[in-house]
């Protein structure tokens, strides 16, 4: 039994089963549509996959560098090991973005991300390897210390330290685990699966909706079960749609559901994908809602994903990276570059660097810098001075 086990074994099996209840609760049936929540289940709603993939790639995507503080300000602490491992490869099987878009969805749908820190023999972080939460108990003991009980794909349990471990939140209401959008909104979610499947039913059952089929006659239960049997196989089914129905003698179809016009059901869908956006913050715009867009708007439509929707979730990473990464956090932390993200368009950019330049707090290399493009040589430089002046 490891150190970790030893100081642990006792108070943490008292705590094991509340939050085995915990994690149970985090799916569920839907009280209103009766249709099991989970975060499978919420995917396959294209509103909720949109507005996961929104946000994940957006901060998966986003530069994340370690920097250093100096005399003069800062600067990026390319020698840090943590620069490279989210520059370019956190582990031997991810690149950065992977790592980092992973563990995003990972909050987004389940709540809580977790990634296992390894440190070589002098203490430097060597590599983050993800978990998946489905596969983590949080515990904590009577010291006030988290444990992290780890099972793998064999069954196996491991207990981490907090030390070890990269510990991402959403909502928290207890301070130790997350919460979901889809576990707090489960009849939302559900609301819009239910709306999903009946649309699916009822293009399976070739958009015709049920009814009943209606005879003065006495049917023997065999008659009825061969009946009910022949009428799905000739005109159930998107195989069998717009055929014309050949009933027996005595026989009369009527129909006894709404129609999807009756039942409002493609409004419905629509009042679904804002619901769902809603909950994670984004703006309907940015998955596939265009009806309240237009060409005046969608640069402040931009920005304010970054700075509602975004910037929590970036915040989070760069609190978690120093607290949990960064040993010496005086010195060094971390910070997403949202400036790509945040740019206007090519003439506000150009009457802005104009303002900046003229008014002394910015150079024309800054500028360059910025823009992505290289340095202004001497001779060009003295060129530019001449003619401005």
């Amino acid at each position: 039994m490891n150190l970790i086990n030893r100081i642990f074994s006792k108070k943490i099996e008292a705590r094991a089963d509340n939050y085995d209840r915990y994690f149970e609760r985090l799916s569920g049936v839907s009280g209103v549509s009766s249709v099991h929540v989970n975060a499978s289940t919420a995917e396959s709603v294209s509103a909720v996959y949109a507005c996961v993939a929104a946000i994940s790639e957006s901060v998966a995507s986003l530069p994340l560098d370690v920097y250093l503080r100096t005399e003069n300000g800062r600067e990026k602490a390319k020698d840090h090991p943590l620069y490279d491992l989210l520059q370019h490869a956190p582990n031997d099987y991810q690149t950065a973005l992977e790592f980092r878009e992973m563990m995003q969805r990972h909050v987004l749908l389940r709540g809580n991300a977790y990634a296992r820190i390894s440190f070589d023999n002098l203490g430097r972080v060597v590599s983050l390897n993800p978990i998946h939460p489905d596969g983590v108990s949080v515990l904590k003991a009577s010291s006030g210390s988290l444990v992290y009980e780890v099972t793998d794909d064999a069954g196996r349990v491991s207990r981490l330290s907090a030390e070890e471990v990269l510990h991402l939140r959403y909502h928290s209401d207890d301070g130790i685990l997350g919460r979901s959008p889809i576990a707090v909104a489960r009849d939302t979610i559900g609301l819009a699966l239910a709306e999903q499947q009946h649309g699916a039913n009822s293009f399976n059952n070739g958009t015709k909706l049920s009814g009943v089929l209606q005879t003065d006659q006495a049917l023997t239960q065999q008659q009825l079960e061969s009946v009910s049997r022949q009428w799905n196989a000739r005109y159930a089914g998107t195989d069998n749609a717009a055929k014309t129905a050949i009933l027996p003698n005595g026989l009369e179809f009527k129909p006894v559901s709404m129609t999807l016009e009756d039942a409002e059901w493609i409004e419905a869908r629509r009042l679904s994908v804002e619901e769902v956006a809603r909950l994670f913050r984004v703006p309907p715009v940015l998955i596939g809602d265009l009806r309240e867009a237009n060409y005046s708007n969608a640069v402040e439509l931009g920005r304010y994903f970054v700075t509602h929707t975004l910037r929590r979730h970036l915040i989070a990473w760069e609190q978690a990276l120093d607290r949990s990464v960064i040993a010496d956090r005086t010195r060094f932390y971390c910070e997403h570059n949202v400036e790509g993200l945040l740019r206007g368009d090519s003439l506000n950019r150009a009457q802005f660097y104009q303002i900046a330049i003229s008014s002394g707090w910015m150079t024309p290399d800054e500028v360059r810098e910025k823009e992505n493009l290289p340095k202004m040589d001497s001779n060009n430089a003295t060129a530019q001075s001449s003619s401005d002046s």
